[in-house]
This record gives structure tokens, C-alpha cells and sequence, in this order.
């Protein structure tokens, strides 16, 4: 039986995304993985290629100089390797199950995700920051996501922070209400919030500013992802949660920080109740979350798990989420920078 690929996956052939593959160098990936498939002869051969592969995507992508920051390569080379991966006819008996947890080796690898390891030791202020694919790729098959080219761009960044060095490991998640449901989140971040010292998500937000998002929602308000499936109704996390969470981050001293030719701005607002009310200061106690400030998509979403994350573990880290300019450029990643290198400094002990 012949295994289809996803929407997203089939997009890999549209005339944009192959341009941009040849042109990055990164059309070579998907021969090359399909060489080494096919000489696998069980799956713990399979799942050990598709690591390889995975992760090398990823060591690739965060190796590229800022003059060619570009996370679209990562993304549509990931997409190539995973229709490739969806199809596979193996020599070996593959069941559904086992072809899903190739699946989720790609994705994990080749996002980041398995590298969110740091350096042991009391030296290091480590600072985990995330960013997103693009999206909306029905309307603009060459888009981009600046968070995922600053995830590119912070990962492995090492700074001083007073006597101790400040060391950045960043991940990229998927535009897709499905692996959120999976728990991708918290299998992501759970850990970091026992070891690390910061965790920032950003995503790509409106024209012309970047918004510190205070509280997060509870709601989720059915946008279509990159499957072009939509979801409503109240983010499920294990055990439930509360309606609304808070960030931790430090956002006046970051927006001084990180003040630049782009406006840096806090962002109380949300949307609140039933029948509903916008407030500008943050949403009144007690209160039923229709929109977090940074709205009721895969952004507020992940901010609300992340800040979710950060409550359980009461070690309550400097976390919370930025939505990024849609522009992006040198001076963008700079003010990024300085946002993350302002949360680092507030993670030092008093």
C-alpha cells in the first residue's frame, strides 16, 4: 500500500521551494538519505540513518554565516526527507508504529531538539530560546519565519554575563496543532525547566515591532496550521491548567535593552469572557481566556505551555514568549540578541 504524503510535504515540489533547496546546497540532502535507506535492513538500521540524517540537517543549518541566515532551507530539506520517509517501501516488515517513530526521530533531529543539552557546571547561564517554521505557505510559498532564522542565529551564541558566560541552545517547532497535542512541548522543554536558566519561545508577529507577550491563553481559536487543519476549544495539557499564565521575563529592562530602529513593546493586552471584552492591562481574576496578548494560535500556545512548564517545576525561570517584526535583517537579529541577552542577565542570582 502506497503511503501519502502531507499537504506540507507535497508543497516540497512546488517550483519555489525546489529553487531555494538547489540554490542553499540543500537539495543533496534528500539523494543522499535515500541512498542510505535503502541499505537499511531492519529498523534499528533505519532509525540509526534517519538521525544521521536528521541531525545533520540541523548542524548544516546553524552553521551558515548571518550573511545567509535563511530558515527555509532547513525546513523544505526536513519536508523532502520526511515525504521521502512517508513512501519508503523497506526490505523488512515496517508496521505503522514503527514508521511513526522514524518519523518523530526526523522531526526531533533535525529541529534542535536533541541538541538542548548544555555544559555542565556552575560557569554557565544557559538560555534556551525557540522559534517556529514557516507558515501561511498557500499565500507565499518563498516565506520565511524570523523566529526560525533567529533560532539559527542564537544557537550555540555564548556571552558574558557578570563572572559567568551565558550559552544559547535553540530548537524549531512545527506549525502544527497535531504534534502540540503530542506533547512535542513538553517532551521539549520539561527537562530545560530543571537545568537551564532562561527559556524564551518567539515567533514571527506583526510589521514593524517586536511585542514582549505577557499573559498567554488557555484558548486555542482555530486558525488552519501547515496541514490545514484547524483546532478550537482549551489548549489540552496533562492535568489541565489554569486560564491564564504569566510571563517571567523581565520585559521593561529587556525592551530598554533592545531599543533599536524597531519598537520594542510590552504587551498587556487579551481577550476575555463571555460575551467578549478586550482589556489593555491584563485579564481581571477569575476570568474565562479568549485571546493571550499574543493571540490564540501556535504562539500563544506554546507560550502558555512553556510558562505552564515553568510553574510546575517552582524553580520559576526567567520564561516567557516575543513575537518577532515580520521583517527580517541584521538589525532585527541585533535587537533579538540584546532581548535575549536582557533575560540571561536577569537569570543571575542576586
Amino acid at each position: 500500500m502506497h503511503h501519502d504524503t502531507t499537504p506540507e510535504e507535497a508543497r516540497v515540489d512546488l517550483p519555489e521551494p525546489r529553487r531555494l533547496l538547489a540554490r542553499s546546497g540543500f537539495g543533496a540532502a534528500e539523494p543522499l538519505f535515500t541512498a542510505d535507506l535503502k541499505d537499511a535492513e531492519d529498523l534499528a538500521q533505519a532509525r540509526e540513518v534517519v538521525a544521521a540524517h536528521g541531525s545533520r540537517l540541523w548542524t548544516e543549518a546553524t552553521r551558515t554565516g548571518l550573511d545567509e541566515l535563511d530558515d527555509r532551507p532547513l525546513y523544505w530539506a526536513r519536508l523532502a526527507l520526511a515525504a521521502r520517509l512517508r513512501t519508503w517501501r523497506p526490505s523488512f516488515a515496517l508496521d505503522p508504529a514503527g514508521r511513526a517513530d522514524l518519523m518523530r526521530v526526523l522531526e526531533v533531529e533535525s529541529r534542535g531538539i536533541t541538541d538542548l543539552d548544555f555544559p555542565p557546571g556552575e560557569r554557565w547561564v544557559r538560555v534556551v530560546v525557540t522559534g517556529f517554521d514557516p507558515f501561511r505557505l498557500d499565500e507565499d510559498p518563498s516565506c520565511s519565519n524570523p523566529s526560525g532564522a533567529a533560532a539559527l542565529d542564537l544557537n550555540g551564541w555564548t556571552f558574558p554575563v557578570g563572572r559567568r558566560t551565558a550559552v544559547v541552545r535553540a530548537a524549531i517547532f512545527p506549525v502544527r496543532w497535531a504534534d502540540f497535542d503530542d506533547g512535542l512541548v513538553e517532551q521539549a522543554l520539561a527537562e530545560q525547566h530543571e537545568r537551564a536558566e532562561a527559556v524564551l519561545t518567539l515567533s514571527r508577529g506583526r510589521s514593524g515591532r517586536f511585542d514582549l507577550e505577557v499573559w498567554n491563553g488557555a484558548h486555542r481559536g482555530g486558525g488552519a496550521d501547515n496541514l490545514g487543519v484547524r483546532r478550537s476549544g482549551t489548549i489540552p495539557v496533562p492535568g489541565g491548567g489554569p486560564q491564564w499564565t504569566r510571563t517571567s521575563l523581565p520585559t521593561e529592562q529587556m525592551a530598554r535593552a533592545a531599543a533599536g530602529p524597531v519598537p520594542v513593546r510590552v504587551n498587556t493586552h487579551v481577550v476575555e469572557g463571555d460575551p467578549q471584552v478586550e482589556r489593555h492591562d491584563g485579564p481581571t481574576p477569575g476570568s474565562v481566556a479568549v485571546r493571550g496578548s499574543g493571540g490564540d494560535y501556535l504562539s500563544n500556545e506554546i507560550a502558555y505551555r512553556n510558562t505552564l512548564l515553568r510553574d510546575r517545576s517552582e524553580r520559576g525561570l526567567p520564561s516567557g514568549h516575543v513575537h518577532l517584526p515580520k521583517e527580517q535583517g541584521a538589525e532585527i537579529l541585533e535587537q533579538t540578541r540584546a532581548l535575549v541577552a536582557a533575560a540571561a542577565e536577569s537569570a543571575l542570582p542576586e
